[in-house]
């Protein structure tokens, strides 16, 4: 009598595999973690666009908020003559006090704001926005001086924070948004990162 050996035989039905179903279920909550998370960077673009955009229009225009109506710059008034003129410490404030209401200084202030905002509006130029902002942000940061607690006529500089401060903050958004690519989503970073000059200089990300 012969014996089969069906030990090596398949019936056919093989049940799902428990590793692979844990793959498969990590790999959809990282897709589903990675489209949150860009998401969020691009619901955060959009704000701190609007927060220069804003300004650049409210200066400009002067529509009631920090600056009066009436008192815009295409109604004659000065973007940078407050601000600037009103610096009462640090190491730069004469040299501020210089430059307040100067034809130059209102032109790079106003088209630093409207050139940042649309950027991260549209989420194009990133990189050339963080820059700008950066620089911007660090100039209005030595503008306030935290770091002092007296102003120079020695009343109490109500600085809240001796360092980090919402202009270091600003800087800081701009660059990570700019070095995550944040324009891509609900952005046009993607279509300009096409664009046979914008590929030829990676600088314009």
């Amino acid at each position: 009598m012969a014996v089969h050996d069906h030990s090596h035989r398949h019936t056919g039905i093989r049940l799902p595999s428990r590793r692979r179903s844990a793959t498969a279920t990590t790999e959809a909550d990282t897709a589903v973690t990675t489209a949150t998370g860009a998401y969020t960077l691009a619901g955060l673009r959009l704000l701190t666009g609007f927060v220069f955009l804003w300004a650049f229009l409210d200066k400009a225009f002067g529509l009631g908020y920090a600056t009066p109506s009436g008192n815009g710059w295409i109604d004659g008034g000065s973007p940078t003559k407050g601000f600037l003129g009103g610096v009462a410490v640090g190491p730069m404030e004469s040299t501020f006090h210089g430059w307040a209401g100067a034809a130059w200084a209102n032109w790079l202030f106003m088209l630093g704001l409207l050139g940042i905002g649309i950027a991260l509006m549209a989420g194009v130029a990133l990189r050339l926005a963080a820059v700008a902002g950066t620089v911007m942000m660090a100039l209005m940061w030595i503008a306030e001086w935290p770091p002092a607690k007296h102003l120079s006529d020695g009343s109490a500089s109500m600085s809240t924070n001796p360092f980090a401060d919402y202009h270091l903050v600003y800087a800081v958004v701009l660059i990570a948004l700019a070095a995550a690519g944040a324009g891509a989503t609900w952005g046009l970073g993607r279509a300009w990162a096409r664009l046979l000059f914008v590929d030829r200089n990676r600088w314009l990300l």
